[in-house]
């Protein structure tokens, strides 16, 4: 059953993501209003959802989270707590919010990440998979979950576990794409990795799909059908092909290490398998279920 043209609240809506989502529920009808840290047009600040809850609305989606792999900042401490923060109270506060309300959305969506699945060159997982205790970003990823937990809430809770991002404009393809014009680009470490993704395009769809089927709950994997036979060799072949350029500069592991810290280069050096079974299962059609097509839009 698929619902009306609804009010809808994003946190992180003002990103990457979130830029692509709003468009997508605006061009189906549905009014979108964005949790930012400021107040402006068509959006609220985190302090007046804190200190005045959440006004009526019909949907609530958190996207909101610190770029884990920017590569200007230092993994430390600091840059830690604003990662889990960034995730985990964010998602605090929309969940308080909504059990508090008198009127509470009918529906409540988290995109989280593949990261809560221990990376495995042969293990596949659906959404079904165990995970979410081996490492400080698989602990994240619980911790982000839980934080949404309403028990006793109306809201239909959805949460929608992403792979790696592409998309024009922003995520993993913007920060590869001059070296590979260049003919510089290659695959990370071995290579053999592997690689979980989607279409921005599609992450945006699986969302709102989760928002208008007024049946659907639990956990969706957001990657593409095709993400389990990719690796990150296979992703730069295909980035380079779609670009008319060769692929054959490897970057060694080692020097990913350097840029990114032991820890966020696990997230680049090693992968996941997983499968959309659920996403599938609950009829969504993806819009980019092939790597080369997808890329092929991106560059265009």
């Amino acid at each position: 059953m698929r619902t009306r043209p609804s009010d809808a609240r994003a946190g992180g809506g003002t990103g990457f993501v979130g830029r692509a989502l709003t468009q997508l529920l605006r061009s189906r009808g549905h009014e979108v209003t964005h949790v930012s840290r400021q107040e402006g047009k068509d959006r609220i600040s985190w302090e007046e959802l804190s200190h005045s809850g959440l006004p009526l609305c019909d949907a609530v989606v958190n996207l909101a989270g610190e770029n884990v792999l920017n590569p200007f900042r230092r993994w430390g401490d600091a840059f830690c707590r604003e990662v889990i923060s960034s995730r985990v109270e964010t998602t605090r506060t929309l969940a308080k919010a909504i059990a508090d309300a008198e009127q509470p959305p009918r529906a409540w969506v988290l995109v989280t990440g593949v990261g809560y699945y221990r990376p495995s060159p042969t293990a596949e997982y659906t959404e079904d998979s165990p995970g979410g205790d081996f490492d400080f970003f698989s602990r994240l990823v619980s911790s982000w979950e839980a934080a949404a937990l309403i028990p006793g809430s109306p809201a239909r809770g959805v949460v929608v576990r992403s792979g790696v991002v592409l998309g024009r404009g922003g995520g993993a393809v913007s920060q590869m794409l001059w070296p590979f014009r260049l003919g510089l680009g290659g695959p990370l470490g071995s290579g053999l990795q592997p690689f979980p993704w989607i279409h921005i395009r599609d992450l945006a769809g699986i969302v709102c799909h989760a928002l208008e089927s007024e049946c659907l709950q639990g956990v969706l994997n957001g990657v593409s059908p095709s993400s389990p036979a990719t690796s990150n060799g296979t992703f730069a072949q295909e980035l380079a092909a779609a670009l008319g350029r060769p692929a054959l500069l490897p970057v060694p592991a080692w020097a990913v290490r350097a840029v990114f810290g032991a820890e966020r280069a696990v997230m680049l050096l090693e992968g996941q398998r997983v499968v959309p079974k659920h996403t599938l299962e609950s009829g969504y059609h993806f819009i980019f279920p092939d790597l080369s097509g997808a890329l092929k839009d991106i560059v265009a």
